[in-house]
């Protein structure tokens, strides 16, 4: 089946988060937002006929997961990611975000140092310092057009005391796939300091042509030992309004730690609707998948041309993974306030502004290309045209 991803669906008046906040979040109610990461595609139909089917059962009471969900997760990461989990390493949570929280206070103690890399998803930083912990920051470095790691810096900070890492991957916001061999040096460097690693790899199904994510915790089983991984099929399907996610563990004791804690919050029963979605998204779903990525591939090029043809001061970060644009706009001048001018009442844009990813985020922003082509096209114009009066 031939999907459309270049359809225009209109979400405004649907309670959309990204639509229908425009007027309160960027005081204009005309904005074209490309920013919070969700895709203005429809989900597999597959998808929508599992919903549509539970939803007529008419009974919308307490329920559980069936043993078949867990078999669509642990067969689905088997064929695209070659890595053969156990479905009681499985365990549910009601987002990405919470298990980061959870396992941020179960794992290190109050004023501990946890490491992260910056620039990274705003909500690393949320989850640390609000549960009363330091933020460490590992910058990233700059080389050959896309970000790596400081080694030798991240090992200053292990050795320092640090013993718990949040890891983004891929990463948000540059897009990177991180290679084995990269992979490999910082989990040789987390062994040897006794550091627990927290996995974030919701865009691990979104890796673009040519890149192949390797999950953290397949690299060894010494590895997959100091392992959290956190995963959700809502990225990868368009899916977030369904509030389902879940960890995967090898190590009975950390897993242990964090069923008892979402025991404690009440956190642990099923959501209704949202396995059977799941379920059907993975087994169904890989076409629709195959289809979207060379989608979000095309537009990702089709974005860095128009921007070297029209607003060559600003340097798009080229994507492996992930439907984001990182875009340096630093030769415009501009401080965040000044971009954010520049973007929500001159070009009537909402971009994410780069300074919420960390002091190494400013002066860029983040696009979200999981959109029509003329919905991109017509942001890429706006932003084109009123940043041309601070080209220097």
């Amino acid at each position: 089946m031939k999907y459309d991803f270049n359809r225009i669906i209109d979400r405004r008046n649907t309670r959309s988060y990204k639509w229908d906040q425009s007027e309160k979040l960027f005081g204009d109610k005309d904005i074209l937002p490309l920013w919070v990461a969700d895709m203005d595609f429809e989900s597999p139909p597959a998808v929508k006929d599992a919903i549509l089917r539970r939803v007529q059962e008419g009974i919308y009471g307490y329920s559980v997961t069936s043993d078949s969900y867990k078999s669509a997760i642990a067969g689905w990461y088997s064929r695209r990611h070659d890595w053969e989990i156990q479905k009681e390493w499985i365990t549910d949570s009601p987002g990405i975000v919470t298990s980061l929280s959870l396992s941020v206070e179960l794992f290190s103690n109050p004023g501990d140092q946890v490491i992260l890399q910056s620039p990274v998803y705003y909500p690393f930083y949320d989850v640390i310092r609000m549960n009363d912990r330091k933020v460490a920051i590992n910058p990233l470095k700059l080389e050959d057009g896309h970000y790596v790691m400081d080694y030798e810096q991240l090992e200053e900070l292990m050795s320092g005391g640090a013993r718990l890492l949040l890891l983004c991957s891929p990463h948000n916001p540059g897009g990177r796939v991180w290679e084995r061999a990269e992979l490999l040096r910082l989990g040789e460097l987390c062994l040897r300091y006794g550091v627990t690693v927290i996995s974030d790899e919701i865009h691990c199904d979104l890796a673009l042509p040519g890149h192949k994510h390797i999950p953290f915790a397949s690299l060894s089983k010494e590895l997959s030992d100091i392992t959290l991984t956190t995963l959700a099929a809502t990225k990868t399907f368009n899916l977030p309004g369904l509030q389902t996610s879940y960890i995967v563990t090898s190590n009975p004791e950390l897993r242990r730690k964090f069923e008892y804690k979402l025991k404690a919050l009440s956190l642990h029963m099923s959501a209704f609707f949202a396995p059977e979605a799941v379920e059907a998204a993975y087994n169904e779903g890989g076409e629709w998948l195959d289809q979207l990525i060379q989608h979000i591939s095309s537009n990702a090029e089709y974005a860095i041309s128009y921007l070297a043809e029209h607003l060559p001061q600003v340097k798009p970060m080229r994507p492996e993974a992930t439907y984001l644009l990182w875009v340096n706009c630093r030769e415009l001048g501009l401080d965040p306030e000044g971009l954010k001018k520049l973007m929500y009442r001159e070009a009537k844009v909402a971009f994410n502004e780069g300074s919420i990813f960390g002091t190494e985020g400013q002066g860029h922003l983040r696009i979200n290309l999981a959109c029509p082509r003329s919905t991109l096209t017509e942001a890429l114009e706006r932003f084109a045209r009123a940043a041309a009066p601070y080209v220097k």
